[in-house]
């Protein structure tokens, strides 16, 4: 079984326990910031249910209906977690918008410290673990996995320093205050997964760096004359790659094939974490202005 699946189970695991003990102490206590963190818990159980199936189907081969494989399946997934983030902070600020105009005294505060201390534990050591497998496998569900789990854990201390707080003070008032401030964080940190995940689903080409490193390749190459139609684009941990490489007229089409072996050679090193699919168009004479309107 891969890694990423491995972690997916873990994740799934953990939030199954977490929302179990969060929304019984939540509702008991009355604390919207403890019930929102339960809600949350939820939800981070129905994301990483939905990250495993997007993983597994992922692992499938490519077929008569999906030529280019289910790739794509990595930024959907990504896009539905980073909405289900922001969606989640809404919810926890109208919950704690709602309690400041409706004041309700918390209960059984001292219970609900020491559930908030347990999910803090046992969120740091799968934020620690999800961290470890993203950049091991520079997966994009992985990552919003553990960005997640990472929000999480800065929402539990708030809520714990809100239950402390109110436990030593009696001040109400700081459980939907604190509440707002972990619903502003948790909208911010879903939006670079969200805009990822959408450039990709959109086809967005490689950042241009990267871009640069394989026309310097092409360009370096002696036996390649010139080239044009560069096309890139990335589909979760697949990078796909096209160009139009022009050789010299009197070059046997098994020499060019070598040279085009070599240069696919070069381009994979650049993007080492990805599967490269790489296609050279082998063109005896620069064909870049007659095709230009056929080709972009």
């Amino acid at each position: 079984m891969r890694l990423e699946k491995k972690a997916t189970i873990v994740s799934t695991s953990v939030a199954a326990v977490l929302v179990t003990i969060k929304m019984i102490v939540g509702v008991l206590s009355g604390s919207i910031a403890v019930l929102a963190s339960a809600i949350d818990s939820f939800l981070d159980l129905s994301v990483s249910l939905f990250n495993y199936f997007a993983l597994t189907t992922t692992e499938k081969n490519p077929d008569s209906n999906f030529n280019h494989g289910r790739s794509k399946i990595e930024p959907l997934a990504a896009v539905i977690e980073g909405t289900v983030i922001s969606l989640s902070g809404l919810f926890i600020l109208y919950e704690a918008l709602t309690k400041i105009v409706h004041p309700k005294a918390m209960e059984h505060v001292a219970e609900s410290i020491y559930v908030m201390i347990a999910s803090i534990i046992i969120t740091s050591g799968l934020v620690i673990f999800l961290s470890y497998v993203a950049k091991k496998t520079k997966n994009m569900v992985i990552r919003a996995d553990a960005l997640h789990y990472k929000t999480d854990l800065f929402s539990n201390g708030a809520v714990l320093l809100a239950l402390a707080t109110i436990h030593y003070t009696g001040e109400q008032l700081v459980d939907p205050i604190l509440g707002i401030g972990i619903a502003i964080y948790m909208i911010y940190s879903s939006i670079p997964i969200v805009k990822e995940g959408v450039l990709m689903l959109l086809d967005a080409a490689v950042p241009q760096e990267d871009r640069k490193k394989i026309e310097k390749i092409l360009d370096d190459e002696p036996a390649i004359k010139a080239h044009h139609f560069l096309k890139t684009r990335e589909s979760g941990s697949h990078i796909f790659i096209s160009v139009h490489a022009v050789f010299s007229v009197s070059i046997s089409l098994y020499d060019a094939h070598l040279v085009s072996d070599k240069v696919e050679a070069q381009i994979k090193e650049i993007f080492e974490d990805k599967k490269c699919h790489i296609l050279i168009h082998m063109d005896p004479y620069d064909d870049s202005e007659i095709n230009d309107e056929e080709e972009w």
